[in-house]
């Protein structure tokens, strides 16, 4: 994903960290990617340049600052900053810290009130261009100097200052690392400084700080420093290269960055290797484009420039051996891999082929047709496990071993690598084994294993090359093996298949009818197949075979009535005034006689057998389908998809007509795949449009049922809080008494409910125990419902 953001975008920093990348963009973007380059997650910062991004070592909590002056930090926003750097335990509860600076360094610590205290721990000094963090030190750059940090002694206990004045440190920004918890690399212009921090003897603390900081190495470089990162005891540095023109009036030339890796020394360095990268618009770029992240628990290092992000790695053993192989350096290669086996981990098989390879050389050159050093070589193979890796190697030409070699290793395949042993049976000639061992103990494999198309496939090439032509014929025809019209041909076996014309009919009948016309001197043909055999042959010539024309109209009238009409519309050799009258006859017959078996199976309630006799008989799946929608019986759509699947028109017509009765996927599903089916585009484009027309209808009748809901629930609303008239002319439905008292003065309890009946609370039964909810008596005999009280009237 890094080749796509960086086409619309520019890389402006990145941080690392074990499970992830952190990537910044010149856009105010932050992507998260995997160690590959994907991108997992993508956060809009700003609409500017991400200046820093900072990680906990839980990888869970980020810390992002920008070139608008604001920091991204659990969903807080700071202003005016431009670096930032998290407590490396940022994740746990007792480590709530961080810092952010841009004139001024202050340190944000979470109190226990769970708010942020502020601290500054340094200003004044110009702006601050970067700060990292490492156990409880902090070491951060300013214009003019490193300074470092304690946070537990709460002391800063040391300032470096800046070598070359006459950089400028926006241009020229100063480049930190931690080595470890006490190790400090700094890189500034072309100079280089490592710094270890101390503890203070205590008789000498007085008024110093705790620890100090000791220089141990310092140098110059050839070039300007864009980042560094360690490598064990070495260094890792990415140089901006710059190199000045011959002519004064030429800018500068930017020269392709170097990563270099030195071994520094007390006031020098050595040089261990140099690598220019090549990275798109180096022309263009200035040293603060660059910049160097690492990845401490794999040894990856990231170089990041604006329009490309470069993965570095150390080169191991298996590097080394690569590049022997390349320059064809075999023994040195094998060499090398005997030196340091432990470590190699791509080229342990490869190694064997090496071997193999050196001994395939020297055998040809030196030992000719030396056998016994071919087979003992391959013993030594079998003793490390390894013989399957040296199969293609063999000799099978005019140098051959004993059978028994090429066997043994033919039997190592078939114990777990079937596709390799075909190949190998494929590859190799047949006299190099002998083939009826392997053909036992393929057999011996295939009883446990009986359906394995791979094994069987391969015992019937054993048997072709044994030729044992019947044997391989029946498995190419229990697995229906598109080669077994080739072996019929190849081997003239048209003698060995009279009793298996069903077989080959039942597997492709468009390739059995077409060897047995082009082989009808050769194969006796069926009368069971004849019609097949016959429409065949007029298909092809309407004028060949014209003898059984007559014999046809019975055959098509039993077999395929669709093509009855076009037969006799087409042939020139029938006989129609001979059978005009009994053909007319016999197929009106035949329909009324089938229609009126289906229409008495149909109200006798067999309509299992009357849907078979409109499918088998009539063949018709328009006048199917009608009649499965009229009995709505899901067994009979079954029974009526069951019988369509293998027909094409059938299927066509099912997906025009299903979708409102029968989920169409239970019928996509049992599809056989590569099936051809007419107009299927325009069916499955109907499916869909009907499967929308429901949803719409759905989605319409919700909207008219919530509708006519809420406008009931309203007007049952309004009506019961309606007021109730209680008056003088009302009664108690129990006593038939006046509800009201005639004396007014005197209380009185009535209970009115939403069907209108009243009563005097007392003349309700059982109302020492009535719940709060009573019930209207008159309602509830009458199953009018609860008529639930709406309202308790005193006085």
């Amino acid at each position: 994903g890094v080749s796509e953001i960086l086409q619309k975008d520019a890389a402006s920093c990145m941080t690392v960290h074990d499970k992830f990348l952190a990537l910044g963009t010149h856009f105010g973007k932050v992507f998260l990617l995997d160690v590959q380059g994907n991108v997992t997650q993508k956060f809009d910062i700003s609409t500017v340049k991400i200046n820093q991004i900072s990680l906990d070592d839980s990888g869970e909590h980020v810390g992002i600052c920008s070139e608008d002056g604001k920091v991204n930090c659990f969903y807080i926003t700071f202003h005016i900053l431009r670096v930032v750097a998290l407590h490396p335990q940022f994740g746990r509860s007792s480590s709530k810290q961080f810092v952010t600076g841009r004139n001024k360094l202050q340190l944000y610590e979470r109190n226990w009130l769970n708010r942020w205290k502020t601290i500054t721990l340094h200003e004044g000094e110009g702006i601050i261009t970067n700060v990292k963090w490492r156990g409880s030190l902090v070491a951060w750059a300013n214009s003019l100097s490193v300074k470092i940090y304690d946070i537990n002694a709460k002391q800063r206990i040391t300032n470096v200052l800046r070598d070359n004045t006459s950089l400028r440190p926006d241009m020229y920004p100063c480049s930190l690392c931690w080595k470890d918890n006490t190790t400090l690399i700094i890189g500034w212009g072309t100079s280089v400084k490592i710094c270890i921090v101390k503890e203070r003897d205590p008789t000498e603390m007085r008024d110093l700080p705790s620890r100090y900081v000791e220089i141990v190495s310092a140098f110059d470089t050839e070039f300007f420093i864009s980042g560094l990162a360690p490598l064990g005891d070495q260094i890792v540095i990415l140089y901006y290269v710059k190199e000045a023109s011959e002519h004064q009036d030429e800018k500068e030339l930017r020269s392709r960055p170097r990563l270099d890796i030195v071994q520094p020394l007390p006031e020098s360095y050595e040089e261990i290797s140099s690598d220019a990268l090549t990275v798109r618009n180096f022309q263009e770029n200035e040293c603060l484009d660059y910049r160097l992240e690492h990845s401490e628990g794999e040894s990856l290092f990231y170089i990041i420039s604006p329009k490309d992000i470069v993965v570095a790695k150390e080169r191991d053993q298996d590097d080394h051996i690569d590049w022997l192989l390349d320059k064809k350096k075999y023994e040195e290669a094998l060499m090398a891999a005997e030196i340091s086996h432990k470590n190699i981990k791509r080229h342990e098989v490869q190694v064997y082929i090496l071997i193999f390879q050196l001994i395939n050389m020297k055998c040809q050159k030196v030992l000719g047709k030396n056998m016994e050093l071919w087979e003992n070589e391959v013993y030594r193979f079998k003793t490390i496990g390894q013989l399957k890796a040296i199969s293609q190697y063999l000799p099978r030409g005019d140098l051959r071993l004993r059978p028994a070699i090429y066997e043994m290793i033919l039997h190592e395949f078939l114990k777990s690598d079937f596709e390799g042993f075909a190949t190998l049976i494929r590859e190799w000639p047949g006299d190099l084994y002998n083939n009826m061992t392997i053909v036992q103990a393929v057999s011996d494999r295939l009883k446990k294993d009986q359906n394995n198309r791979t094994l069987l496939t391969t015992l019937a090439e054993l048997y072709t090359y044994d030729q044992r032509y019947d044997k391989a014929l029946e498995i190419y025809l229990r697995l229906r093996h598109k080669d077994v019209y080739q072996l019929i041909h190849k081997h003239n076996l048209f003698s060995s298949i009279e009793d298996k014309i069903v077989l080959l009919m039942e597997f492709d009948k468009e390739k059995a009818v077409d060897m047995l016309l082009d082989n009808e001197d050769k194969i006796s043909v069926s009368i069971t197949h004849f019609f097949s055999y016959l429409h065949k042959l007029f298909k092809r010539d309407p004028h060949k075979g014209h003898k059984y024309h007559e014999m046809l109209i019975s055959l098509y009238a039993e077999y395929d009535r669709p093509n009855l009409l076009p037969f006799l519309r087409d042939s020139t050799h029938c006989p129609l005034e001979k059978l005009c009258g009994r053909i007319i006859i016999l197929i009106c017959l035949y329909y009324l006689v089938v229609l009126t078996c289906f229409f008495i199976s149909g109200r006798m309630g067999n309509s299992r057998r009357a849907l078979q006799m409109i499918m088998e008989e009539l063949y018709d799946v328009d006048k199917a389908i009608e009649f499965a929608k009229e009995q709505d019986d899901a067994e009979l759509w079954e029974d009526l998809i069951s019988y369509s699947i293998d027909k094409p028109p059938f299927i066509t017509g099912l997906l025009n007509n299903i979708g409102t009765h029968v989920d169409p996927i239970l019928l996509i599903h049992r599809i056989k795949e590569g099936m051809e089916i007419p107009n299927l585009r325009d069916s499955l484009v109907k499916i869909l449009h009907d499967y929308n027309l429901q949803i719409l209808l759905r989605e319409g009748c919700k909207k008219i049922l919530v509708a006519d809901s809420l406008s009931l629930l309203k007007k049952m609303h309004r009506t019961q809080t309606r007021g109730v008239r209680v008056d003088e002319e009302n009664i108690c439905e129990s006593c038939h008494e006046a509800i009201l008292p005639l004396d007014t003065a005197k209380s009185y309890n009535i209970v009115v409910f939403h069907c209108r009946h009243m009563f005097h609370k007392e003349c309700l039964s059982s109302s020492s125990t009535i719940p709060p909810v009573q019930f209207c008596n008159i309602c509830s005999a009458k199953r009018r419902g609860p008529g639930s009280g709406i309202v308790e009237i005193k006085k």
